[in-house]
């Protein structure tokens, strides 16, 4: 036999997550921190993602057993995000490549002054 619910109000479901899309928007503008605008929208994602779950997936009306398979893909990746944060702000990495460039149009300037300077210096 079938368990019987009460279907859910889409509508008011739909509003939270606008809500929170917005606030995701907002918080990339506030003046504080990389890492805690990232641990910000991860929490905000991670609401967004439950209240999908819960009511669009109708997991809140299943089994326990159901949810912990469900909710266990999303803690693993959300340990990942947080595992790799700090790469966020880390300085930006630089190539050799990109070191040797940058050496080498440095270096021709300073050898054009080379001949200017010591032909002032012999008169």
């Amino acid at each position: 036999m079938a368990a019987t619910y009460k279907e859910p109000n889409y509508m008011a479901v739909f509003g939270a997550l606008s809500v929170l899309t917005v606030l995701e928007i907002g918080v990339i503008y506030l003046p504080i921190g990389k890492l805690i605008i990232g641990v910000a929208l991860i929490l905000l994602a991670l609401t967004k993602a439950a209240l999908v779950a819960l009511y669009f997936m109708h997991l809140r009306y299943e089994k326990v057993a159901l949810g912990v398979i469900a909710l266990t893909p999303l803690l693993i990746c959300t340990l990942l995000i947080v595992s790799l944060l700090p790469d966020l702000t880390g300085t930006p990495h630089e190539s050799k490549k990109d070191k040797a460039a940058a050496a080498q149009s440095i270096q021709p300037a300073a050898n054009a002054s080379e001949p200017a300077e010591s032909a002032a210096n012999s008169k």
